[in-house]
C-alpha cells in the first residue's frame, strides 16, 4: 500500500506545476512561546497547541499535486484510487484545536471600526492604528507590528493586551494566514476581546473551514498561489500517502 501511494505521488509531483505558498513557523518559532505571566492566560484559550504545530518548510510538490485535484464541488481530493478528504476528526486529533463549540460569526470590518478594535484592545493611539491600517490598505496590520506590540506591552506590564497581541500574531501565522505572507485582519480581534471566553469557539471548525476557502480559491486555473494553513494541508495529505486509511481519520468518499 504504501509503495503504491509513493509511486502515485511520484507521477502526480512530476505533472503539477509548483504554487506558491507561504510557511509561516518561523514567524511562529522566532517568537517562541509567550512569556510566563501570560502563558496561562493563552493556554486558557485553547490555541496554545498551535505554538507547536507549525512547519518551517513544506514539499511543494506534494501540497501543488494535491490542490491540482480538488473538487470544490465535494470538498475532497479526488485521486486516483480513491476521494480523501480533511474531516473534523483530523483536525481534532491533530491540532488538538476544539470542534464543538460557538461558532463566532465574523462581519465585514470597516476601516474605521478596525482602528478603534486597535486602539481599544491592543491600547495603540488612534493615529498609530491609522497610521498600520493605511500602509495595508485596509482593516489589516502587519505580523510584525503586532509582534512588536506584543513586546512592547510585556516591556510595560500590560499582560492581557500582550497576551491579545500574541494570540492574534499566533492566529495570522497558522489558522487565519492569508496571501498576503505579512499582514493578518483586525476582525480575529473580535474573539479575543474577552479571553476567558475565547475558548468557547470552534477553532477547529474555523481552522477547516478557512483552509477549505483557501483550497477552492487555488484549484481555480488562474490561481497559482495557496493561502490558509498550511501545516494543516502538509501533515494530512503525508499522514494520507504513508498511512492510508487505516491509522488515521480520513475520511474516503
Amino acid at each position: 500500500m504504501i509503495l503504491t501511494n509513493f509511486a502515485f505521488l511520484y507521477t502526480l509531483i512530476q505533472e503539477c506545476p509548483e504554487l506558491k505558498l507561504s510557511f509561516h513557523g518561523r514567524k511562529v518559532h522566532s517568537l517562541g512561546r509567550p512569556v510566563p505571566t501570560i502563558e496561562g492566560l493563552d493556554a486558557g484559550t485553547g490555541l496554545s497547541p498551535l505554538i507547536a504545530c507549525s512547519v518551517d518548510t513544506g514539499d511543494r510538490g506534494l501540497l501543488s499535486s494535491f490542490v491540482e485535484r480538488w473538487h470544490r464541488e465535494t470538498s475532497s481530493f479526488h485521486l486516483p484510487m480513491r476521494e480523501v478528504t480533511i474531516t473534523l476528526d483530523d483536525v481534532s486529533s491533530l491540532l488538538h484545536l476544539p470542534v464543538v463549540g460557538d461558532l463566532h460569526a465574523f462581519q465585514p470590518l470597516h476601516v474605521d471600526d478596525a482602528v478603534q478594535m486597535l486602539v481599544d484592545l491592543l491600547m495603540v493611539s488612534a493615529e498609530a492604528a491609522r497610521a498600520e491600517t493605511g500602509q495595508c490598505h485596509g482593516p489589516y496590520v502587519r505580523l510584525q507590528w503586532v509582534r512588536d506590540i506584543y513586546e512592547h506591552r510585556c516591556q510595560a506590564g500590560h499582560w492581557t493586551v500582550a497576551a491579545r497581541a500574541y494570540l492574534l500574531h499566533l492566529l495570522g501565522c497558522t489558522l487565519f494566514a492569508n496571501k498576503s505572507v505579512t499582514n493578518v485582519h483586525v476582525v480575529y480581534l473580535e474573539a479575543l476581546r474577552d479571553l476567558s471566553q475565547t475558548e468557547r469557539y470552534a477553532w477547529g471548525v474555523a481552522a477547516l473551514v478557512h483552509m477549505y476557502d483557501h483550497l477552492n480559491d487555488a484549484s481555480i486555473n488562474s490561481s497559482r498561489q495557496l493561502g490558509g494553513y498550511i501545516t494543516l494541508l502538509q501533515v494530512t495529505n503525508m499522514f494520507f500517502i504513508l498511512c492510508g486509511s487505516t491509522m488515521f481519520n480520513f475520511k474516503f468518499c
